[in-house]
C-alpha cells in the first residue's frame, strides 16, 4: 500500500496577539502516514490541531518546521493539490445556484470539457442522492442537502484523496447516515478518504485507522479496533487518550 499523505515532525506556531507573549504551539512534531484506499479518520478535541494540519495539507499555513507531503510532492508545491477534493466543515456557496449549475461552476474552474462535464455532474447526483433536486436552488435545500451537494463538489475532478473537515457535523441521524454510506462507496470505488471527526460514532463505524491528537501532539494512531482492545468503546478510548478527568460531584 503506497502512502498517499505523509507528515513528519510537522510543526506549526502562530504569532501571539498579545505583547511579549510565547507562540502559540498548534502542531508539535507531529507524524502520520495514509495509505492508498485508506478511510482514516483523524480525532481531538475543539483546538487540537486538526483543521491546523488539514490547512497546511492545502497550502493555507506554512509548516514552522517539519514537512508534509500528499503524493510524495511537498504540499508547498501547488501541484500537489491537483489530485484532492476538500469539504470545509462550513460550506459557503452562492445560494441562489442550482446543484446542477454549482457543479457546473466547479468542473470550469478544473478545466473538464462538456461532455465529460455532463457525465461527471449526472454521476455525482446520483451518488449523493440529488438527482430529485438538481435543479433547485441550494437556498432551498436542509443542511444534509447542502453538505451532500458540498460532497459532489469536492469530487468533481475525481480527486484520489477526499479531505473532510467534519463532514457531518450539525446533521440529523439520517443525513450522518447519508454522509456515512457515501464514504463507503467512495472506499468501495477505492479512493483514499481522510476526514477530521469529533464524531466517534461515525469514525468507528467506517475508518480503516484512526489517530488521536491532542494539544497538537499525536497521542494515539492505529486500527480502531487496536485501540479500542481495552475499552468498551473508543468514545471512552478517546478520553482516556486525551487525559480527560470527569468531575465528580
Amino acid at each position: 500500500m503506497s502512502v498517499i499523505l505523509k507528515t513528519d515532525k510537522l510543526r506549526v506556531e502562530f504569532k501571539s496577539r498579545e505583547f511579549r507573549q510565547s507562540p502559540k504551539v498548534a502542531l508539535s512534531g507531529l507524524d502520520l502516514e495514509v495509505g492508498t484506499g485508506e478511510v482514516f479518520g483523524f480525532l481531538g478535541p475543539n483546538g487540537a490541531g486538526k483543521t491546523t494540519t488539514i490547512n497546511v495539507l492545502l497550502g493555507f499555513v506554512q509548516p514552522t518546521s517539519g514537512a508534509a507531503a500528499l503524493f510524495g510532492i511537498d504540499v508547498r508545491q501547488p501541484i500537489a493539490r491537483q489530485r484532492i477534493g476538500y469539504l470545509p466543515e462550513m460550506t459557503y456557496y452562492y445560494k441562489f445556484l442550482s446543484a446542477e449549475e454549482l457543479l457546473r461552476f466547479y468542473a470550469k474552474i478544473f478545466g473538464l470539457p462538456r461532455n465529460e462535464t455532463d457525465k461527471r455532474i449526472a454521476q455525482l447526483l446520483k451518488l449523493v442522492e440529488l438527482e430529485h433536486a438538481s435543479k433547485r436552488q441550494i437556498k432551498t435545500y436542509s443542511k444534509g442537502m447542502q453538505q451532500r451537494v458540498g460532497l459532489a463538489q469536492a469530487l468533481i475532478n475525481n480527486p484520489d484523496l477526499l479531505v473532510l473537515d467534519e463532514p457531518t457535523s450539525g446533521l440529523d441521524p439520517v443525513g450522518r447516515m447519508k454522509v456515512r454510506e457515501i464514504i463507503q462507496r467512495l472506499k468501495n470505488e477505492g479512493k483514499t478518504v481522510f476526514f477530521a471527526s469529533h464524531e466517534l460514532g461515525e469514525v468507528e463505524t467506517v475508518c480503516d485507522r484512526v489517530a488521536i491528537i491532542s494539544e497538537g501532539e499525536l497521542k494515539a494512531i492505529g486500527r480502531v479496533s487496536e485501540i479500542v482492545a481495552q475499552h468498551p468503546s473508543l468514545e471512552k478510548a478517546f478520553l482516556e487518550v486525551i487525559g480527560y478527568k470527569p468531575q465528580l460531584a
